[in-house]
């Protein structure tokens, strides 16, 4: 019984990652178009997507775009998910339900009601507008993965670092962010993440010259099959292993942090 349970569980996941296992020898292709099998072998697809300039540009984008979504989305996402758990009244879970709204409201619904939004202000065509609509997008991600690492923490030592004499600030940086770090660190990679993938609002909110790399990999699908895309498909998977591999990292130091404190 048990070895059928271990087959089927290989099964599903060579189903899982199969699919993104076939992107890498289409960006090693030397072809001319996405087709399997590869009539060839060679790198000119990578070569052409960090020296062509509108890749490079929208690679940029993307970057700039995430890193800022990251830093405002895990800013505000922290200290919203801190301040849910410290306090306690009549509408918390309307106010989770309402946090979780962009996670669970289609993206094209979004999209549409930001650009509307967006136009009376002056916020579309740029980066700018497009910063705080994935913010939007990406703060719930980060308000629920604290709020995880936060129910494991506590209380009593922040009440200690405040009866030493250290103000409610320097208790939350020194003594509860140590703590939580894994979760913090944990949501910022999902909001980054979120950032760097994000389509639909991309669409909607920027002109030609804010255009980031999934609407650059969209548009040249539109325009013409080029193994271009695989190799940017392929950088995009490098990002997300070396993200998968900052957060293993942010876990494990934060579950040395503890046995620490425990053992003090």
């Amino acid at each position: 019984m048990m070895r059928a349970v271990r087959i089927f569980a290989v099964l599903v996941l060579i189903f899982l990652v199969s699919p993104i296992l076939v992107i890498f020898p289409l960006s090693f292709s030397s072809g001319e178009v996405l087709t399997l099998p590869t009539p060839g072998w060679s790198l000119r697809w990578f070569q052409d997507f960090f020296l062509n300039e509108r890749w490079l540009l929208a690679t940029k984008h993307s970057v700039i775009v995430g890193l800022a979504t990251m830093v405002v989305a895990t800013v505000l996402g922290t200290l919203a998910a801190f301040g849910l758990y410290l306090s306690d009244f009549r509408g918390k879970k309307v106010v989770m339900a309402v946090l979780s709204l962009p996670m669970v409201v289609p993206v094209i619904v979004t999209a549409s009601s930001m650009y509307v939004a967006f136009s009376v202000v002056g916020l579309t065509n740029s980066l700018t507008g497009l910063v705080i609509a994935h913010t939007i997008i990406a703060a719930p991600y980060v308000v629920i993965t604290v709020l995880a690492a936060v129910q494991t923490f506590d209380m009593t030592l922040m009440r200690a670092a405040l009866s030493l004499g250290a103000n409610p600030v320097r208790a939350f940086i020194e003594v509860v962010m140590p703590m939580i770090m894994p979760g913090i660190v944990a949501g910022a990679v999902f909001a980054f993440a979120t950032s760097f993938d994000e389509l639909v609002i991309a669409i909607f909110l920027t002109g030609p010259e804010q255009f980031t790399l999934p609407r650059q990999m969209f548009a040249g699908l539109r325009e013409m099959l080029s193994p271009t895309i695989a190799a940017a498909a392929v950088v995009m998977i490098g990002f997300s292993v070396v993200l998968l591999l900052i957060t293993e990292y942010a876990r494990t130091r934060g579950e040395r942090l503890k046995q620490r404190a425990a053992g003090e």
